[in-house]
C-alpha cells in the first residue's frame, strides 16, 4: 500500500502560500508508517517546530490500474474518507530553497491522518463534497471538491500513466485554504459532509 499525495489543488490555498499554479498535478508520496488511524493521539515531533495541518479528501484504490483513460477512473475507487497531511513546513521551506525533495517534510511518522471510509455512494455528490478541520473547535478549513483544479478523475489517470495504482492505495487530493500550525494541546476535529469522521489530541 503506497500513500500518495496531490500538492497545490485549491486556488486559495496556492494563494495563502505564494506558490504558482500548476499546470499539472504536482505528487509526492508518503510512507505507510506515516500513517495515523483510529483517532490516535499526535505525539510532535522534535525535529520541527511548524508541524501544519491539511485536511483533504482521500480517495481508496479499489482495483490495480495503469495508464487508466480519464473517462474510466471513476471505476478505480469506491470509497472515500478524509486524511490530514500534517507537513514540517518548516522543513519544506528548507528543501525548497535548496530545491531539494520534500519527503522529510512530508513522510514522517504519523503525518498521515486518516478516518474510516465510506462508500462514494453515500456522497450526495462526489464532485461537490463539503469538508472542515476545526481546532478546538473553532473552523480553520472549510472546503469543497468543486474548487479543485484537477478532478479526482484526472488524478488518478495522471498518477497511473507513471505509477501503476494497486488495491488500497491511498490518494490525498489536496487541501483548501486555512491551513496552520499545530500546537500541543490542541484538539483537532475534522468533518465529511456535516459527519465528524477524524478526532485527535495532539500532545
Amino acid at each position: 500500500m503506497k500513500i500518495i499525495g496531490i500538492g497545490r489543488n485549491y486556488i486559495d490555498h496556492i494563494k495563502e502560500l505564494n506558490n504558482e499554479k500548476p499546470t499539472e498535478p504536482v505528487i509526492f508520496i508518503k510512507p505507510d508508517t506515516s500513517l495515523l488511524r483510529d483517532n490516535a493521539p499526535f505525539y510532535y515531533p522534535k525535529f520541527s517546530n511548524e508541524i501544519h495541518y491539511e485536511v483533504e479528501v482521500v480517495l481508496k484504490i479499489s482495483k490495480e490500474g495503469k495508464h487508466i483513460a480519464e473517462e474510466f477512473a471513476g471505476k478505480y475507487y469506491n470509497e472515500i474518507g478524509l486524511g490530514i497531511d500534517l507537513t514540517a513546513r518548516d522543513l519544506q521551506a528548507k528543501a525548497k530553497e535548496k530545491g531539494l525533495p520534500w519527503t522529510l517534510a512530508k513522510g514522517f511518522d504519523h503525518s498521515a491522518v486518516i478516518s474510516s471510509f465510506f462508500d462514494k455512494g453515500e456522497l450526495p455528490n462526489i464532485d461537490t463534497i463539503n469538508f472542515e478541520l476545526h481546532k478546538n473547535g473553532e473552523v480553520k478549513q472549510n472546503g469543497n471538491t468543486k474548487d479543485m483544479i484537477f478532478s479526482f478523475k484526472k488524478i488518478i489517470s495522471y498518477i497511473s500513466k507513471y505509477i501503476t495504482l494497486k488495491k488500497g492505495d491511498l490518494i490525498f487530493t489536496g487541501t483548501p485554504k486555512g491551513v496552520g500550525a499545530l500546537e500541543i494541546g490542541n484538539h483537532i476535529e475534522c468533518f465529511l459532509e456535516n459527519k465528524k469522521v477524524i478526532s485527535f489530541n495532539v500532545k
